[in-house]
């Protein structure tokens, strides 16, 4: 979870996300002006609704700040998946590193470049930055490709061992 400070209506607004570790897939659960841990929970169920079983039943971990908010009611909608839940140590956001960057890039490439004006407004920057994320934002961890693009890299991959001019790799 990450806030955005409103410039115009001078509110703190909170956006509740999550990545799937394994493809950096973002999904934005909610977004509200007052946090609570049943706000976060009922959100947390409705992302987990809307998934598929291939991709619910594919949930190994989940790895989520000990704030007040993450209660035992967040952590049992994962468990019931068969989800190991981590909580991270406090002060110590190396434990989250791929959430953290996320949050650093939605906030460099979308929310301070906007002045968003309402929880709709902020929910719609997000909701776009997260598609742009997800459907076309090259990531170095995936080879250069975007979580839901295309699966062949952009660059084609190195060779293990050098080619003499007139030979391909299956020839050797």
């Amino acid at each position: 979870m990450f806030h955005v400070d409103t410039a115009v209506l001078l509110r703190r607004l909170f956006d509740l996300f999550f990545i799937e570790y394994d493809t950096r897939r973002v999904h934005i659960a909610g977004v509200t002006r007052h946090v609570t841990a049943a706000w976060a929970t009922k959100c947390a169920r409705n992302l987990v609704m809307s998934w598929d079983d291939a991709r619910a039943e594919g949930i190994g971990f989940l790895i989520r700040d000990s704030a007040v908010y993450f209660t035992e009611g967040l952590d049992a909608v994962f468990t019931a998946l068969g989800a190991r839940v981590m909580p991270i140590l406090p002060g110590v956001p190396r434990m989250n590193a791929i959430a953290e960057r996320w949050v650093g890039s939605c906030r460099r490439e979308a929310t301070d470049r906007i002045l968003i004006t309402s929880e709709r407004h902020l929910r719609l920057v997000v909701d776009e930055y997260a598609h742009h994320y997800n459907d076309h934002r090259p990531h170095r961890s995936l080879g250069q490709r975007s979580p839901d693009g295309p699966h062949a890299p952009h660059h084609p991959p190195k060779t293990s061992r050098p080619t003499s001019p007139g030979t391909t790799d299956s020839e050797g």
